[in-house]
């Protein structure tokens, strides 16, 4: 079995993943760790250099590198879904979860990062709504399950997605 996640920055893809891949006993792989592991730079610096058709075609290349593997967790960048091809490799390779949050919510969690290149600029909650307003739709149809994020606890998200998966029993 794997599991993708996706959703927007912010929605806990990361920090669920890792858990959720322990509890399930998966490889864990973030997608975005994985392009700057293969090219030995940041994401910011791939945005900066190549712009993010350039950074799109490279995660393009790593997520269906990856989602070949057995048996793993991959937690994707939040644009993943705009390739067709990529929304197209993860529902057939595994199951794919869609991690769902408000705005609100990804500006209280990724203020304090300065590692998200779409989100450096001056109107970030702009950004975030209109990334919001394109993506969603992509996510859903993307996704076999929806679990809300919003305000909740990584154990309890991850308790209610192995629920949805019908794999309650592997806890360690």
């Amino acid at each position: 079995m794997n599991v993708f996640l996706v959703g927007p920055m912010g929605s806990g893809k990361s920090a669920v993943g890792r858990q959720l891949a322990q509890r399930l006993a998966l490889e864990y792989i973030d997608s975005d760790a994985e392009i700057e592991a293969s090219t030995g730079v940041d994401i910011a610096y791939i945005f900066e250099r190549e712009g993010e058709a350039g950074f799109r075609s490279r995660e393009a290349e790593v997520i269906d590198a990856i989602s070949r593997r057995d048996r793993v967790l991959v937690s994707t960048g939040g644009g993943a879904v705009l390739d067709a091809g990529t929304r197209e490799r993860l529902r057939t390779r595994g199951r794919v979860v869609y991690l769902r949050t408000s705005v609100d919510q990804q500006l209280a969690r990724t203020r304090r990062s300065n590692d998200r290149p779409l989100l450096n600029n001056d109107d970030p909650r702009g950004t975030l709504e209109r990334l919001f307003e394109q993506r969603a739709p992509l996510y859903t149809e993307v996704a076999e399950i929806v679990v809300d994020t919003d305000g909740r606890k990584v154990k309890s998200v991850v308790d209610q997605i192995c629920h949805r998966l019908g794999v309650e029993g592997l806890e360690p």
